[in-house]
């Protein structure tokens, strides 16, 4: 299947499960579409790129390991998502991929993330936190920047102004979230002194 079969593909996909993991298993059962689904993405003023993000959230749920694979695609394409309904899908996926990366207890399959990698899933997940987005990738990219804190010292002095800022304005879907998150931190800052 090349490109332009795969956006003609896409274009019967719609938000219910069923046609999602339909797409979905096609691409797993042929992983080396992941980085043509990948370029879809990227053409963000493609209708069907919000679609793509959608297979490709679907498959990172199923499985990992196809993503890891091309790993510096997915990557390199984080700061050109501007559509809202790209940005979701994306978010989740780098959530994936950190928990993967250093929560035991999420570990699907082997870590395969460079300093490069982090540093890049860092700055989309600030950027992510920060802007004007909706909730989903905001909550998201809490969970990402916490974990990656454990990792790179100077993200959790960032993070703890901008939860607590944002506090007061967020949803209560935001609100759970920082709060889990800086009693996390707090606790993280007691056990040091």
């Amino acid at each position: 299947m090349n490109k332009i079969e795969l956006c003609e593909a896409l274009n019967y996909v719609t938000a219910l499960r069923e046609k999602r993991s339909k797409m979905a298993s096609i691409i797993l059962a042929d992983p080396k579409l992941v980085p043509i689904l990948i370029s879809i993405i990227k053409d963000d003023i493609n209708p069907v790129s919000c679609k793509a993000s959608w297979i490709l959230e679907y498959v990172a749920n199923k499985d990992l390991k196809p993503i890891l694979i091309y790993i510096n695609d997915f990557i390199t394409i984080l700061n050109s998502i501007s559509l809202e309904s790209s940005i979701r899908p994306a978010a989740k996926i780098c959530e994936l991929l950190v928990l993967n990366e250093f929560s035991e207890k999420n570990k699907i399959c082997d870590p395969k993330l460079n300093n490069e990698h982090l540093n890049a899933i860092t700055e989309a997940a600030f950027d992510w936190l920060i802007g004007e987005h909706k909730i989903a990738p905001k909550a998201y990219s809490i969970t990402i920047l916490l974990w990656l804190g454990f990792k790179i010292d100077w993200i959790h002095p960032e993070l703890i102004p901008i939860l607590k800022q944002n506090y007061e304005d967020g949803s209560a879907a935001y609100k759970a979230r920082a709060r889990q998150t800086l009693k996390i931190l707090e606790k993280k800052s007691s056990n040091k002194d």
